[in-house]
């Protein structure tokens, strides 16, 4: 499975898919990137004179990534029509610095657990001067 195979089973669709590339996939993590748009709709209202990009957005650009890319490679020999369910079960992450409109941002993940269907993973996020954004685990359900 190559990563734009994983790009088109990924259940989300704009404006709530936070992916712009796979740049690395293997049975022991991922590394991906996204650009969040200036003109992306919760700017608006988050801190109306400085807008930056919500903790949650942070975290759910984290989780699809980090977890969701990276379980449904590690069920890439099970997937053939169906779509794998997903949900997030936990997350636990330390933000350090903002996240401002028309930044990109790279995810790396690492898996710590993977069986019986729930991953779990140590997530980290650097911006482009590779600084360290937030770092965390998030663990979710992936199965067919």
């Amino acid at each position: 499975m190559k990563n734009k195979d994983i790009l088109s089973i990924l259940p989300y669709a704009d404006p709530f898919l936070f992916v712009d590339t796979l740049d690395e996939l293997s049975e022991e993590g991922v590394r991906g990137t996204v650009r969040y748009a200036e003109d992306s709709d919760f700017y608006r209202g988050h801190f109306k004179d400085m807008p930056v990009t919500p903790g949650v957005i942070l975290t759910e650009t984290m989780a699809q990534i980090g977890v969701v890319s990276l379980g449904i490679f590690l069920l890439k020999d099970k997937i053939e029509n169906d779509f794998p369910k997903i949900a997030m079960t936990s997350t636990a992450i330390d933000f350090f610095i903002p996240v401002y409109p028309g930044e990109k941002v790279e995810v790396v993940s690492k898996k710590e657990i993977w069986r019986f269907g729930k991953l779990r993973c140590f997530v980290q996020m650097f911006n482009e001067k590779k600084e360290l954004v937030c770092r965390g685990k998030i663990s979710g359900m992936v199965q067919l």
